[in-house]
């Protein structure tokens, strides 16, 4: 496939796990939570597999220090939406770490410091 493609449903993923994710900080109903969590999960997984298969297209499977801090940064940042509707009470805690992960991401991808 080509990379373009990757990166296209990479970023897709990427908008829908932030805009659901910072939709649970600002409304966290217990009656959308399922949904959310569905909908943040599914983004969260196709944002894996597009990334690794950028990886491997573009990069031949290398793997360098700045994919691995995004790599934590995705992980840490899709873990937050279901924190929000059990810890209301952090959501502006939360949502100031979860604009934290996204800096460092986007520093990453863009500036890719090695280390």
């Amino acid at each position: 496939m080509n990379p373009v493609y990757y990166s296209i449903l990479h970023v897709f993923s990427l908008l829908v796990l932030t805009a659901h994710t910072f939709m649970a900080f600002a409304n966290p109903v217990p009656d959308q939570r399922r949904q959310t969590l569905i909908i943040t999960g599914i983004a969260s997984l196709l944002m894996l597999v597009s990334g690794f298969g950028m990886i491997a297209r573009v990069y031949q499977g290398h793997v360098f220090g700045w994919m691995v801090v995004k790599i934590i940064c995705w992980f840490l940042f899709t873990g937050l939406a279901g924190i929000a509707f059990r810890r209301p009470l952090l959501r502006g805690k939360l949502a100031a770490g979860g604009l934290g992960l996204l800096l460092i991401a986007l520093f990453m991808v863009y500036l890719k410091p090695t280390f």
